[in-house]
């Protein structure tokens, strides 16, 4: 009863004796109280995306034309009828780029979020766990790791028999996770064995329990990390296999945009708005998002916020 008594006051941090809460988990603290709204790389990047998201929300509700539709008004120039010009079609730029900002936002957020829980699951199982489950895991992680992920995605994509944004969703999270997966298992294998965690493990606490409650929150940092970069993977393998046909032609996207410019030789006829508005809003996102990751950085890197404040 002593023991236990001691244990979980130990994990609590009471007393003179207490377990002191990890480095780790300290700097990821700003992560989960709220407080890196604080930051000014941050508060940029969230409202870059969450501009997007709005848009992606709520455009169909203000704008009810067809993007698809033909006009007579083939290759026009941008103009106030047509704020981004039109395409070979006639079809308004404007109306495509801003439609298709919905399913390239969907697959990227979908891809991410997928991609970085598998990613956690494999990572943190297999350091915890160790043994032959870590070596299997492992080896399947190394797999991934050493095939690049762009051209395993074209190669699988080639052969799926039914083209649509939820298939390309499904091949780039098979190929997005594994590099999420390596560092949160090199992270676990130096934090498995420290006091925290052995006192959890002694208060009977079950495997479950302490990689996701215990360990997990040490490594949210590289968590978030994990996740804006597979966001950003993801939009851009979503547009590369549609620029290249691997998509359904059919959907309103800014990859399908690239792909029927291309195929209709927009730059060589002098079209530059039916390329440049898709191209342009991806920088931009992707800017967004490497904004709020430089945020995480400068607050999880002590040397990173030692120079903002100087």
């Amino acid at each position: 009863m002593a023991t236990t008594s001691v244990v979980s006051r130990n994990r609590r941090g009471g007393g003179a004796g207490g377990v002191p809460k990890p480095a780790a988990l300290r700097k990821a603290l700003p992560l989960l109280d709220g407080s890196f709204l604080r930051s000014t790389p941050i508060r940029i990047g969230l409202v870059i995306v969450g501009c997007y998201v709005l848009v992606a929300i709520f455009a169909p509700v203000f704008l009810h034309g067809d993007p698809e539709a033909f006009s007579p008004d083939a290759l026009a120039a941008p103009s106030a009828q047509h704020w981004l010009g039109t395409t070979q079609t006639g079809q308004d730029v404007f109306l495509q780029v801003v439609l298709g900002t919905r399913v390239t936002i969907l697959v990227g957020f979908a891809v991410g979020i997928a991609a970085t829980l598998l990613s956690v699951v494999v990572g943190i199982s297999a350091a915890y766990f160790g043994g032959v489950a870590d070596e299997t895991l492992s080896v399947l992680t190394n797999v991934f790791l050493v095939i690049p992920a762009l051209p395993l995605a074209i190669v699988l994509t080639s052969y799926l028999t039914t083209k649509g944004p939820l298939p390309l969703a499904a091949v780039i999270t098979l190929t997005g996770w594994a590099w999420g997966a390596r560092v949160l298992r090199a992270q676990t294998l130096s934090l498995r064995k420290r006091d925290f965690v052995e006192a959890a493990r002694a208060s009977g606490e079950g495997p479950l329990r302490i990689m996701f409650a215990e360990i997990l929150p040490n490594e949210i940092a590289i968590v978030m990390s994990s996740l804006i970069f597979t966001i950003i993977y993801a939009i851009l393998a979503e547009m590369g296999l549609e620029f290249i046909g691997l998509g359904d032609v059919t959907v309103n996207s800014w990859g399908n945009m690239l792909f029927w410019a291309t195929n209709d030789n927009a730059l060589l006829v002098g079209a530059w708005w039916w390329v440049v508005p898709p191209g342009f809003c991806m920088a931009v996102l992707g800017a967004g998002l490497a904004f709020i990751n430089f945020g995480i950085d400068e607050i999880t890197n002590p040397r990173l916020r030692t120079k903002a404040r100087v």
